[in-house]
């Protein structure tokens, strides 16, 4: 679904400086600090990295959801993350708030398969989420996603609409 106020929207990833831009008409309009892949950057599967390139955003998930609603299959459990919840589960990625979940759109590079095997974001589960509070920003320490706080992915998700440009970059 997408309205004539999102459609000149594009997000900018940037993992050098791990921020992430806003754009509309090629202007800047919002920068938010995030957290890509502590494994750095690539596109296989299983890699824990964080792919370069074009993407779009494929699907939003969440919007009706409390800030700190936790996430687990891309379905909300019904909890709400507080340090409580983190020390119970210190094992869980935790996604929570806000999905926007990733789709590459360059063959062989974020899409499908290459030599090395299947290098497809989408399939790969790549999005832009939230995560605790505590969590460092400015520094790469996901599992391949891009980490935002809460407060910014819930500002972001109004933002955009499926089939928003997304480009992600080395620099």
């Amino acid at each position: 679904m997408t309205n004539s106020n999102t459609l000149d929207i594009q997000i900018v990833i940037n993992i050098a400086h791990q921020h992430l831009t806003v754009h509309q008409q090629n202007k800047e309009i919002a920068r938010y600090s995030i957290s890509t892949a502590k494994n750095g950057i690539g596109s296989q599967q299983d890699s824990g990295c964080t792919p370069l390139g074009k993407h779009v955003i494929a699907e939003k998930i969440g919007g009706s959801v409390p800030s700190n609603a936790v996430f687990v299959g891309r379905v909300p459990t019904g909890e709400i993350y507080d340090a409580e919840l983190g020390k119970s589960h210190p094992e869980r990625d935790w996604i929570l708030s806000r999905i926007l979940w990733l789709s590459g759109l360059e063959e062989g590079v974020n899409k499908d398969r290459n030599s090395q095997g299947g290098c497809d974001t989408y399939e790969r589960y790549i999005y832009i989420h939230g995560t605790p509070d505590t969590e460092p920003m400015g520094a790469p320490f996901s599992h391949g996603c891009i980490r935002m706080r809460n407060t910014d992915i819930i500002q972001l998700f109004e933002q955009v609409s499926e089939g928003t440009f997304v480009t992600i970059a080395a620099e």
